[in-house]
């Protein structure tokens, strides 16, 4: 599966009978996958439909579903209520008789509260269903149009992430060239001391032995055999299946570990700026995983 990111947004719109609706996803960032919903009132089944949609096609994210619906006026049947209007002619009629009052016209009467009724089908179970199946299919659109979304963030990340392990890679090798340097430099460090301190009386074989051990504790070939391996790591995670967004999370903290060691240890100004440029660029490949699924 190609590399994918966490943001990205969809909607689709839809209709069904007498009811019409438009679908939003919508996803940003997030450790674990949290799927929220709103919708329609009479219609909380389809958070079901939202919630396990999205389980099946993410692993990361937080993710917000909206459904907005509404049902045309005209949807249902008109009828006159025959008994409501009975009633109105029967405490009229009086009046009329005796001229109190003009006889009623029939949009009069229909104009009267009660005597025009809207029937509609939203107790109809099996129209119900259908609007909700349809519904649900949307919502599936739309979460199909989140991951293309989500896809296309990711396509724009792969030649980053992987210029910022290139550029890891060369700095990790400008390390181990500086640092083949490092002995030499530390014994003539350590004999120069020495004759500051006591002078001719300073043995060569001493000063030997205590560069030797000065370079054992400033010995980064661990950390740049670790760096090197690191690399190899992020560029399977970068090509491989599946999310590998936390993956990649925990292997910047990997290549920022060994930098920081790499600056500890460093007894030459250049091998430092290394370093420091490496700190550098780990941090931007950091930021830019946290996009990452």
């Amino acid at each position: 599966m190609p590399l994918s990111g966490m943001t990205g947004f969809s909607r689709v719109e839809g209709a069904h009978g007498a009811w019409s609706w438009a679908v939003e996803a919508r996803s940003v960032n997030g450790r674990n996958l949290e799927t929220r919903f709103r919708g329609p009132p009479g219609f909380e089944t389809l958070e079901r439909a939202a919630r396990d949609g999205a389980q099946a096609r993410f692993q990361r994210g937080q993710l917000t579903v909206g459904v907005q619906a509404k049902r045309s006026e005209s949807g249902g049947e008109v009828q006159v209520n025959i008994q409501v209007l009975e009633r109105y002619l029967t405490a009229g009629g009086p009046y009329v008789a005796t001229g109190m009052v003009a006889k009623p016209s029939l949009d009069g009467l229909l104009a009267l509260k009660g005597v025009i009724e809207a029937r509609d089908d939203e107790d109809d179970a099996e129209a119900r269903a259908a609007v909700e199946a349809a519904m649900a299919a949307s919502i599936a659109q739309a979460l199909d149009g989140l991951k293309a979304a989500r896809l296309e963030e990711g396509a724009a990340l792969d030649p980053v992430l992987n210029g910022l392990v290139d550029r890891i890679e060369a700095l990790t090798a400008d390390a181990e060239r500086e640092a083949a340097g490092q002995p030499a430099v530390l014994k003539e460090r350590f004999a120069r001391r020495m004759a500051e301190l006591i002078g001719e009386a300073a043995n060569d074989e001493r000063i030997v032995q205590e560069a030797a051990a000065q370079a054992v504790k400033a010995d980064v070939r661990e950390e740049l055999d670790r760096l090197a391996s690191h690399v190899v790591a992020a560029r399977g995670l970068l090509s491989g299946e599946g999310a590998s967004g936390r993956r990649l999370d925990f292997l910047s903290q990997e290549f920022m570990r060994e930098s920081n060691t790499l600056c500890s240890k460093s007894a030459l100004t250049a091998l430092t700026a290394i370093g420091l440029e490496l700190k550098a660029v780990i941090e931007q490949f950091r930021e830019q995983v946290q996009n990452v699924e």
